[in-house]
């Protein structure tokens, strides 16, 4: 199991250009899908908890499914699995990039990618947002904490707190 859960997170962290967002989609396919590892309401319990804390997405979601499935060797495994391959593209990056960084060719190139990026960004949120199931009134409070964050200048840890303040005044269980 140790090996499949290191091989998999190697090859979500070697096929997945664009950040740790990009991944959503292929840990999703390889992870609920394919391996059925966990539950897609788990997944996404996961994914909020890895989004919530501290650090890297990507690596904090390995962690915490790899934790999930076989505790601390599973964390470690999924964790370095995910890490190697940024590793080994950051290292190529700093030894061959500085002769290069000038060539119009290769600024083509990453002008090429901007738009795929953005796309592949893009469908993990609409993806997420249809498997969540929420109401047409959720999406009203981040409209306006983007507003109040681009506009007001208010900072995004501010709005963070104040939120998580709303959501235990708005707890279902409370009388």
């Amino acid at each position: 199991m140790l090996l499949r859960l290191f091989l998999t997170f190697l090859k979500i962290g070697f096929f997945t250009i664009g950040g740790g967002y990009v991944m959503i989609p292929m840990i999703e396919r390889e992870v609920v899908q394919r391996n059925h590892w966990i539950s897609q309401d788990d997944f996404l319990d996961l994914m909020a908890v890895a989004q919530s804390a501290p650090g890297v997405f990507a690596i904090n979601f390995s962690i915490f499914i790899g934790y999930r499935l076989k505790k601390i060797p599973g964390a470690l495994i999924c964790t370095l699995a995910t890490a190697i391959p940024s590793i080994v593209t950051i290292l190529l990056i700093a030894i061959y990039f500085e002769p290069v960084k000038d060539n119009p060719h290769i600024e083509a190139v990453f002008k090429g990618i901007r738009p795929a990026v953005i796309a592949l960004l893009l469908m993990p949120t609409i993806n997420i947002l249809r498997k969540s199931e929420l109401e047409p009134a959720t999406f009203i409070l981040p409209a306006i904490s983007a507003i109040l964050i681009v506009v007001a200048g208010i900072s995004p840890t501010w709005l963070i707190a104040a939120t998580a303040v709303l959501g235990l005044c708005r707890r279902p269980d409370r009388p």
